[in-house]
């Protein structure tokens, strides 16, 4: 079934079909086009999403503790000398990746620069949907889930287009020359091949 994604109050509308973009224009337009659409109403702006440049950073050299286990560790991503103190496995590797992941995708990153080495890390990028990127070295900034955080340069993904891949990102902000001071925890919706792959509780 065809969805129509629009956010705000300008209007602006993607039609998307499966995996694709069919257009991109004005909501009473797609609307219009469309009638028989399913209609996904966001707030803020629609956008393409971001693609992290620190992927490795991100999900090979950090461990993202697991809810359970919050008392002992925390919440935030632990790196450094107090990760190699965890004595990882492969399966609480594969843990970690799977939360990095999804944090990732709630910070509308539709993508990672960096391949993936480690096996567990590899499956879960891919099974998240995430795409991934080359690079040629190490960004400068501290790596981050918010890239508008980390002092580092702010990647987007290809623009939308009909034709191309449903890959974006919806951000509660008022337009986009607020979203570097919101940051990206101001992220509602991802779209991952058209399949909404994370929303804002």
């Amino acid at each position: 079934m065809l969805t129509i994604h629009t956010a705000g109050e300008r209007g602006g509308a993607v039609a998307v079909d499966g995996a694709l973009i069919a257009a991109v224009g004005p909501y009473e337009e797609l609307a219009a086009a469309h009638p028989g659409a399913r209609v996904r109403r966001w707030p803020g702006v629609l956008t393409p999403g971001l693609v992290n440049v620190y992927g490795p950073e991100l999900l090979e050299a950090a461990y993202h503790p697991d809810p359970r286990e919050a008392d002992e560790l925390g919440t935030e991503p632990i790196t450094g000398p107090a990760l190699a103190t965890l004595a990882l496995t492969e399966a609480r590797r594969g843990g970690s990746a799977r939360r990095g992941t999804q944090r990732l995708l709630a910070h509308g990153t539709v993508a990672v620069a960096g391949e993936p080495r480690t096996p567990a890390v590899r499956d879960a990028v891919r099974r998240a949907g995430l795409g991934v990127v080359p690079r040629a070295q190490r960004p400068e900034g501290v790596p981050s889930l918010d890239p508008f955080a980390s002092g580092g340069p702010v990647v987007w993904a290809g623009p939308l287009r009909a034709g191309g891949p449903a890959r974006f990102a919806v951000f509660d902000v008022p337009d986009l020359a607020e979203l570097p001071a919101r940051g990206a925890a101001a992220c509602v919706a991802t779209v991952l091949d058209g399949r909404l792959v994370y929303r804002a509780a």
